[in-house]
């Protein structure tokens, strides 16, 4: 059983890596064309992701939104929910249901009401436009793990803290902001990895004015298929890979993933 239990493994994880390892082919292709098996080797395609201007410009469109995004929504997460931790109200849920209402949605729906409120208020095409609405779609992954953080938390300590004289803000800086910091860090780079790949938010917000890599994938596509497409995304693959790596490395993953862990031997 456990030598059939291990071949459907095997096999089921070649299925699923048949498409990237496909993809990976197509990027080293020495010619200019999407053709698997490869015909030659070539590492030009990576280059031009850095040398070509238009490439170049559009991977630090992407790098600068995702970057933004990703900070923009832990700030709105961490006040959130530590209202949220620290307040028993009944109508609070209400701003969780909220916070996390963007994410569950269909991408299209947030995406056309983004469109209609930024073009009401004249503000479409604005590149922080495109910050501000992945900082919204994306706030649900910092509020969900940030929260996580918050229910680990032993109020006791808090309690200590504040009968000794610590204020909220004090607290908040002593005692909160290090237990939780590991949540923080966890929640922007699963938003930062997010926005680096979205595509229908971005395009819907700024159209053509901010050209990020998804994008300017979808743009080539009208002029022909290069490996230049194959090399960028296998640059995203492993951006993801190497992101959620150093989270696993330097944290809990499981537990910041909400997998509850027992002590019982």
């Amino acid at each position: 059983m456990t030598i059939l239990r291990n071949v459907l493994f095997g096999v089921v994880g070649l299925f699923l890596a048949l498409p990237l390892i496909v993809v990976a082919g197509v990027s080293v292709n020495a010619r200019q064309s999407l053709t698997f098996p490869p015909q030659g080797f070539s590492l030009g395609w990576y280059g031009q992701i850095f040398l070509d201007m238009e490439w170049r410009n559009a991977l630090i469109a992407s790098l600068v939104l995702a970057l933004s995004s990703a900070a923009l929504a832990v700030l709105i997460a961490l006040p959130l929910a530590w209202f949220l931790w620290r307040r028993y109200a009944p109508w609070a849920n209400i701003f969780q249901l909220l916070g996390v209402a963007p994410f569950t949605l269909p991408p299209v729906i947030t995406a056309l009401g983004l469109l209609t409120f930024w073009a009401t208020t004249g503000f479409y095409g604005q590149s922080w436009t495109a910050v501000i609405g992945h900082a919204i779609f994306f706030v649900t992954l910092p509020l969900v793990t940030i929260s996580l953080g918050f229910s680990a938390i032993d109020r006791s300590l808090v309690e200590a803290a504040s009968t000794l004289g610590g204020d909220d803000r004090t607290v908040f800086r002593t005692i909160v902001l290090p237990l939780i910091s590991p949540y923080i860090v966890s929640g922007y780079a699963f938003a930062f990895v997010l926005s680096l790949n979205e595509y229908i938010v971005a395009y819907m917000t700024v159209g053509f004015t901010m050209e990020t890599l998804p994008i300017k994938i979808f743009n080539s596509l009208r002029y022909g298929y290069t490996p230049t497409m194959a090399a960028v995304t296998v640059l995203f693959v492993a951006t993801a890979a190497i992101v959620f790596s150093l989270v696993a490395r330097f944290g809990d993953l499981p537990k910041l993933l909400g997998a509850m862990t027992s002590n019982e031997p």
